[in-house]
This record gives structure tokens, C-alpha cells and sequence, in this order.
């Protein structure tokens, strides 16, 4: 077993891939290899799934652009040697694991869902928290000469 553990290890990537989630912009650099010759092709476009594989070693994820009006997806596995490094162009901000329903906008030319950009905030102190305005009053201040209802005022006691 631990001999299969070792034969395991040696194929996982040493160095991270990169930081980047389904819904990102990103570019893909890969190594190709034409003849003698050896250079690195970046293909472009939205990640749309992520799978985890079998105990990490066949983890792939899917990237999706749009070419002339036609979608092309690549699958690109994680532990590859082929894969140089990912690139994050741009956050998305999705709700969904898998983003099938992109493939659904070819029908629409620059239409239809398009996926959010993920903004960072700085947070606010805590002081700052909740809403606006008197808490437990029921929206009036205290001493109010209106209690809210109809027809129960106390401005003629």
C-alpha cells in the first residue's frame, strides 16, 4: 500500500496551479509541442467546472470560451505537466458549482446570463453594523407623542 502511496505522490503537481474558483476569467497556459519545437499556447475563457477526482490525482476542471459565435470547452487536468500555470484575469461572482447554463447563451449573441465581477470590500468596524435608526422603539423615538396605531394619540390627554 505504501508503495502505492509513493507511485501517487510523485504524480501530483509539487508547485500550486494557481488560486481560482468556477466563475473566473482565466488564462490557461499550456506547453505544446509541434515537431522538434516546444512553446506555450494560453487559451483564454470562463472556468465553468471543477471535479475533484479520485483522491486528488485525475482533479480536472473544465474552461469554456466563445470562438466566432461558437463555444469551445477544453478539460484540462490539474496534475498535468502539459499545464504551465493558470492565470486569474478576472474574479467571477456565481452561485453555482457548475456552470452549465453558459453553453445555453450561443442562441443569444451577447446576451443572457452573464456572470458577475467579484469585488473586494473593506470591512466595516464593528460599531458600525446593523441598521440605521432607533432599535426597539418601533421606529419611534422615545417620548413620541404617536404610538403608532390609528386613533391613539396622546397629544389630547
Amino acid at each position: 500500500m505504501d508503495l502505492l502511496k509513493i507511485a501517487l505522490k510523485s504524480t501530483l503537481r509539487q508547485e500550486a496551479l494557481g488560486e481560482f474558483a468556477v466563475g473566473d476569467t482565466v488564462d490557461v497556459h499550456t506547453r505544446i509541442k509541434e515537431g522538434d519545437k516546444e512553446r506555450v499556447q494560453i487559451f483564454n475563457g470562463t472556468v465553468i467546472a471543477r471535479y475533484k477526482g479520485q483522491g486528488q490525482v485525475n482533479a480536472t476542471f473544465v474552461v469554456r470560451r466563445v470562438v466566432a459565435g461558437e463555444g469551445v470547452e477544453r478539460t484540462f487536468p490539474v496534475h498535468s505537466p502539459k499545464v504551465v500555470k493558470v492565470e486569474v484575469v478576472r474574479r467571477g461572482r456565481v452561485r453555482r458549482a457548475k456552470l452549465f447554463y453558459l453553453r445555453d447563451r450561443r442562441r443569444q449573441v451577447d446576451q443572457g446570463p452573464r456572470i458577475r465581477q467579484r469585488r473586494w470590500r473593506r470591512r466595516r468596524s464593528s460599531g458600525d453594523r446593523g441598521r440605521q435608526g432607533l432599535s426597539g422603539t418601533g421606529g419611534y423615538a422615545e417620548g413620541s407623542q404617536t404610538s403608532g396605531r390609528p386613533g391613539l394619540d396622546k397629544t389630547n390627554s
